[in-house]
């Protein structure tokens, strides 16, 4: 395997387990304002795309994230990254640009507890 694609699988694995873990771990411990890992995939996707992901990825080919170029790959896993050192200023800036796309209007206020 080529350097360039041990350093995507890389970025692929690391992709998942922010989303998959890490950052949903992270909002249960910080009461974040979105903690399902759907949401924070839909954040990551969009704000690599720059726009609502499906209107950018395929849908039906399989994981949109396994469809981004490696620049937008390294911008979601960078972002990533940055929404676990900053938190839920950053995701609630992210989460209101994310839904913008969609025609949605931002949440307001905390996000409710769990139980």
């Amino acid at each position: 395997m080529s350097e360039a694609a041990q350093e995507r699988e890389a970025l692929l694995r690391r992709y998942a387990e922010l989303v998959r873990a890490e950052l949903p771990a992270a909002a249960e411990r910080g009461a974040w304002s979105l903690r399902a890992d759907h949401c924070f995939g839909r954040v990551l996707l969009d704000d690599a795309v720059g726009a609502c992901w499906y209107t950018v990825l395929d849908r039906r080919a399989g994981a949109a994230f396994r469809q981004l170029d490696d620049d937008r790959l390294a911008h979601a896993v960078a972002t990533g990254e940055r929404l676990l050192a900053e938190g839920d200023a950053l995701l609630r800036e992210l989460d209101a640009r994310s839904l913008a796309w969609r025609g949605k209007r931002p949440k307001r206020g905390p996000a409710p507890p769990r139980r």
